[in-house]
């Protein structure tokens, strides 16, 4: 799939957008894409059954993410349950629309939208590393 396959697909809705940023680091059936999204929106976003199963049947139609062929062992293991992982495709929409997305933070930045700073926090960052920070561009006072 091409940069122009990519490019057709955006924006993603908030929804798929969240459930390849859940799958990628790691597989995960539907039930742990739902515990994840609302650990990491700290509960801003929690995703009903019906729209996340939805959403995930739309992104494997398009080949964002696959159906996994691993699974845990078996006592550990549900058979009902479908686990899913991220595409190389997948991974590039994702990588994309975060792009686009901090393209848009820049522009809510030079419009003052916002204080003129925001800082992006990794989730389990280095102990030596220190947070990005995004900081708007000197403004010219007219």
């Amino acid at each position: 799939m091409t940069e122009q396959d990519v490019a057709a697909l955006l924006p993603l809705t908030p929804l798929s957008f969240q459930i390849l940023l859940a799958l990628a680091d790691s597989e995960r059936h539907g039930y742990g894409i739902m515990k994840e999204i609302d650990r990491r929106t700290k509960g801003r976003m929690t995703p009903a059954t019906g729209p996340l199963y939805l959403a995930a049947q739309r992104l494997m139609e398009n080949g964002l993410i696959a159906e996994s062929k691993k699974r845990p062992a078996p006592e550990l293991d549900d058979q009902r349950r479908k686990y899913y992982k991220l595409t190389e495709f997948g991974r590039r929409a994702a990588t994309a629309e975060a792009e686009r997305m901090a393209q848009l933070l820049d522009v809510a930045l030079e419009k003052q939208l916002v204080d003129g700073h925001v800082e992006i926090r990794q989730r389990e960052p280095a102990s030596n590393s220190k947070p990005r920070e995004w900081l708007a561009p000197e403004l010219e006072q007219s």
